[in-house]
């Protein structure tokens, strides 16, 4: 049989079309887009097209969407720029204690060079706490940087709150929507945020691609050096036939987002709700409503996570013990950490995101994969089934 794949945070299939869209321009339109020729030409109108595509997706404009290399160079983009551009009116910058390391790593590097970094808990369902973050102000805050939605468990943050918090003092707030995009609303209007980052390869486009929101007016130090390209923000010749990829995975995420919701969220409900029938003590991780559609973190007590994975692998069931990042760490996670998830539940602990392409064959076929797991490992150390 067919693999499973159960595990859309950590990467997304490039999708059918998006490879179609992709098709000419590796194949005929090879032009430098700043060349002025008839070649040149073509990469340029694929290019502004696909910032226009990513930008209604957004519903920002064009002229605001800066291509990357990725998630990961957007949110150092974001934080550096925003941080090194605003140091004359403060050196402070407020996280989560449940961001991605492109987020803390990045904060870690600029401590390092003067400035100060608060990190907000957040409560059990991985929520962040809205008190501590307003108590957290200083005079000389300037960037609020927290996760749209959390990639180990889904749960999705107040973005909206947070940045009429922000927008009283004066402050430049940036969410990292790598895992929301294409499935829930990530229209940075009704967000209210001055900078999101986009991950294609989340999103059925390519690894090694990603994209930029900044809003019009929000200064940001140049990310690279060179040419004048990305609006004199980023050089290098741009990489023309995956931004056509990510330009077009978000035309369709935007026409297919309420189709797609549903049916990502009915794989996950089926997933979860097959589990519990036939599981005995498992706990869910994350907000029980407020979490992505998709996303789906387990803890099942007295299973060592490293285990149970080794069994899914030999069946065929690819699916993660959290963060791809640190796929090979068997350290609790600090998001699960951070939520205060009991031991025994955290070591256990599996994360299953569903995707577009998800059956309820497939769903079926991980549900008695993962029971049968269970009852073999608890019975190795005669623990309850």
């Amino acid at each position: 049989m067919k693999p499973v794949y159960l595990d859309y945070n950590a990467t997304t299939p490039i999708g059918r079309e998006v490879a179609e869209a992709m098709r000419p321009y590796m194949e005929q339109y090879f032009g430098n887009p700043s060349s002025l020729h008839w070649y040149g030409i073509q990469s340029q109108k694929a290019v502004q097209k696909a910032r226009g595509q990513v930008a209604h997706l957004l519903n920002c404009k064009p002229e605001e969407i800066i291509f990357t290399s990725g998630g990961t160079e957007s949110n150092n983009f974001a934080i550096k720029g925003a941080a090194l551009a605003n140091r004359n009116k403060g050196n402070h910058i407020i996280t989560s204690t449940i961001e991605h390391p492109a987020v803390t790593e990045v904060c870690k590097y600029l401590e390092a060079g003067g400035f100060q970094t608060s990190y907000i808990p957040v409560d059990e369902t991985g929520l962040i706490d809205l008190a501590k973050l307003g108590k957290a102000i200083t005079p000389r805050t300037i960037l609020i940087t927290v996760m749209h939605a959390n990639n180990e468990m889904g749960t999705i943050q107040p973005i909206d709150e947070i940045s009429k918090i922000a927008r009283k003092h004066g402050i430049i707030v940036h969410t990292d929507a790598a895992q929301s995009i294409g499935k829930i609303s990530t229209d940075v209007n009704e967000l209210g945020v001055d900078l999101l980052s986009v991950a294609g390869h989340k999103i059925y486009a390519p690894k090694g691609i990603g994209a930029l929101f900044v809003r019009e007016g929000i200064q940001l130090e140049k990310f690279m050096h060179g040419a004048g390209h990305e609006r004199n923000m980023r050089a290098g010749t741009e990489n023309v036939l995956e931004i056509v990829g990510l330009g077009k995975a978000c035309e369709i995420a935007k026409l297919d987002l309420k189709k797609n919701l549903a049916h990502i969220k009915e794989m996950r409900d089926r997933l979860y709700n097959g589990l519990k029938e036939k599981i005995k003590n498992i706990r869910l991780n994350g907000h029980p409503e407020k979490r992505l559609p998709n996303t789906l973190s387990i803890g099942f007590r007295d299973i060592e996570a490293s285990s149970l994975l080794n069994e899914l692998i030999i069946a065929d069931i690819a699916v993660s013990a959290g963060s791809a990042c640190h796929a090979g760490s068997t350290t609790i996670s600090h998001v699960l950490a951070a939520m205060n998830v009991p031991i025994e539940f955290a070591r256990g602990t599996l994360r299953l995101s569903t995707g577009i392409m998800t059956t309820e064959e497939e769903i079926d076929r991980t549900i008695k994969v993962i029971s049968e797991a269970i009852q073999k490992l608890r019975s190795l150390h005669n623990v309850p089934f």
